[in-house]
């Protein structure tokens, strides 16, 4: 006897207003970030526009996975769209490993040629960086915690905010000392930190997006809780996956005695992994005790 509940009221941050205020910020510092870097003949700010052009992309990555999250579910699509969101976040993560690399590169080459640059102007508009990053990273430090394609948003912008004030840094001690070298070695230690930050939003959305259980459940501790339910001898074929970077969904084989009241039974299980875990779209399955269907985890071949 299964129990199918899918709540699909189940509600999702909207962050509508904070991609939109990100993106134009953005939007509009890398045009005027290219056109001081044209005056200054500063081709590492023309470089840097054109970095923060990607973090528009990785914006609107992360807007569209968010938005696909709340279209409904179709007949094709059972569940909806909801595993854009964590697509978008793994992409994020790739865009983000990508930009690193490209900063280490333009590292290393400024360590072989060393160039001189309006300092100055680069710091004043590396300030203004640091500002609008700053800003943009704040819109998304809320929902950064409890949902990765929010996080992957967040990274980003913070990332930025981070290279630009390691710009300020290696601007004013350029100005002090006149050395050269200070730039590419502040560069390459904030690739350092962008790429420390950046490996665990790539490991969870690769786990999530190959159906791995999601961070923080734990099924051996899900699967004595709901055995310890009343009536309860034994679970199996337990199954826990992300539908989305906020939602789980679980499905469960329940074995009782013939004595049991089954319905009483699924709605307190329902309810209970709802409760204890915030797990809104579960299958649970009542097996009689000594039935033929019934098998340990050892056989569990679903």
């Amino acid at each position: 006897m299964p129990s199918h509940s899918h709540d699909h009221s189940h509600q999702h941050s909207n962050h509508g207003r904070a991609f939109l205020i990100g993106t134009l910020l953005n939007i509009g510092f890398v045009a005027i970030e290219f056109g001081f870097g044209w005056y200054a003949n500063s081709v590492a700010l023309i470089a840097d526009a054109g970095h923060n052009l990607s973090d528009v992309l990785g914006l609107l990555l992360a807007w569209g996975g968010a938005f696909l999250v709340t279209l409904r579910p179709s007949d094709r699509f059972s569940y909806g769209l909801k595993k854009s969101s964590i697509l978008a976040a793994l992409l994020n993560a790739l865009i983000l490993l990508l930009a690193v690399g490209a900063i280490i590169a333009e590292a290393i080459r400024r360590l072989n040629q060393p160039e001189t640059s309006n300092s100055l102007i680069v710091m004043q508009v590396a300030a203004a960086g640091i500002v609008i990053n700053g800003i943009t990273a704040w819109l998304f430090s809320r929902g950064s915690h409890d949902d990765i394609n929010i996080r992957g948003a967040f990274l980003h912008m913070a990332a930025d905010a981070g290279v630009s004030a390691g710009v300020v840094l290696a601007g004013l001690l350029t100005l002090l000392t006149g050395e050269r070298w200070i730039d590419p070695i502040t560069s390459l230690a904030v690739a350092g930190v962008i790429l420390w930050g950046t490996w665990g939003l790539l490991t969870e959305s690769v786990s999530m997006a190959l159906a791995g259980v999601p961070k923080g459940f734990f099924p051996d501790q899900i699967s004595k809780a709901l055995t310890g339910l009343p009536g309860v001898e034994a679970a199996h074929h337990l199954h826990i996956w992300p539908l989305s970077t906020t939602e789980t969904a679980l499905t469960v084989h329940l074995v009782v005695g013939e004595e049991v009241d089954r319905d009483l039974l699924l709605r307190q299980a329902d309810a209970y992994v709802h409760k204890m875990y915030g797990i809104s779209h579960s299958t649970i399955q009542i097996e009689l005790s000594g039935s033929p269907h019934v098998h340990g985890p050892e056989h569990d071949d679903c």
